[in-house]
């Protein structure tokens, strides 16, 4: 009770357990928040999802014994055969309308969805950074909110994230915050980028290190770029034979392309004499991690193309006179 409800922080542990400090123990509840919120996110995104709803709604309506209980429960003026001339629960139809959800709650899925959970969970987390500001220690009375007050904590993160489905001008507000989503991605694949160049700067100086006692680890550092170089390079292959066409996909091209451009010059640029006098720890193996990375976003960019979209990209691939089976590739 002093966990969730006041101000003493989890354990997170039974007595087998191994005792953690109130500092990891904070980390690991937030954390546990953050994946909870994208596992829902990930539901949400399903494609399944929706198609279940509607079938649920459709098995309820169907269902005689559900037919009779809302026609015993309901006034005079609903009876089981407007349950089954509707095809829809009327509180299910009326909830979903007053949330501006559509007929069959079909905007509490998909990316929109998604845009209002990660709203509120953005609001949540961003209160609790401005609250900690300038916390010295953990006895003070702000460090003691952040370190307990757990079930109180993820009320307010329900709260936040059910709120978003309640703002109004849906429309404006989910344009604004896609732009916030893309600039807000931005930054956080340059910091990604940083982070990595950083870790496989460290990792070849260590490696290359060990060989002033053994030259194997020169065949390691050849034998892991090489691995790294093998994979962006199969990764390049699948993706040009599963998301272009001979007829078409020509944007898909063209990312493909200047990635993989870029990947070839990033790999040359670190090995010219100029990088290697500024930079004795520069080689290959950083841009091999760094080719590996970028050929995932490339994939993860092709292959997750929003289902709302998928009406204009048939327009725009119509243009080029593409095949159906091109716009079935350039998803």
């Amino acid at each position: 009770v002093a966990c969730c409800c006041g101000s003493a922080a989890c354990s997170l542990c039974c007595s087998c357990c191994p005792k953690i400090k109130q500092s990891t123990g904070t980390r690991f509840m937030y954390t546990l928040y953050f994946l909870l919120v994208t596992v829902i996110c990930v539901i949400m995104m399903s494609p399944t999802v929706a198609e279940g709803m509607k079938e649920h709604i459709h098995s309820l309506t169907n269902d005689p014994s559900t037919v009779g209980f809302l026609s015993r429960k309901c006034d005079s003026n609903f009876n089981g055969s407007q349950v089954e001339a509707n095809g829809k629960i009327p509180f299910y139809k009326d909830l979903c309308e007053h949330m501006k959800a559509g007929v069959n709650c079909e905007k509490l899925v998909g990316y929109s969805a998604v845009y209002k959970v990660c709203f509120g969970m953005a609001c949540f987390f961003f209160t609790f950074a401005v609250f900690t500001i300038k916390v010295q220690d953990s006895m003070s009375c702000r460090a003691r909110v952040h370190n307990g007050f757990w079930f109180l904590k993820f009320a307010v993160l329900l709260a936040c994230c059910s709120g978003a489905f309640f703002i109004p001008d849906q429309d404006t507000f989910l344009n604004v915050w896609r732009y916030v989503g893309a600039t807000g991605g931005f930054l956080f694949l340059v910091i990604q980028l940083i982070l990595l160049v950083e870790f496989a700067h460290k990792w070849n100086k260590n490696w290359s290190s060990g060989t002033k006692h053994n030259k194997l680890w020169y065949a390691a550092l050849a034998l892991v770029t090489l691995v790294l170089f093998s994979v962006a390079v199969g990764a390049l292959i699948l993706m040009s034979i599963f998301h272009t066409h001979a007829e078409g996909c020509t944007l898909n091209k063209i990312f493909l392309g200047v990635n993989s451009g870029l990947c070839l010059f990033v790999s040359m640029l670190a090995i010219t004499p100029c990088v290697q006098k500024h930079l004795p720890n520069s080689g290959l193996l950083q841009s091999g991690v760094i080719s590996v990375y970028v050929m995932y976003l490339t994939y993860s960019a092709l292959a997750s193309k929003p289902a709302e979209q998928s009406e204009s990209l048939l327009t725009l691939l119509s243009k080029y006179n593409v095949t159906s089976s091109c716009k079935e590739i350039c998803r």
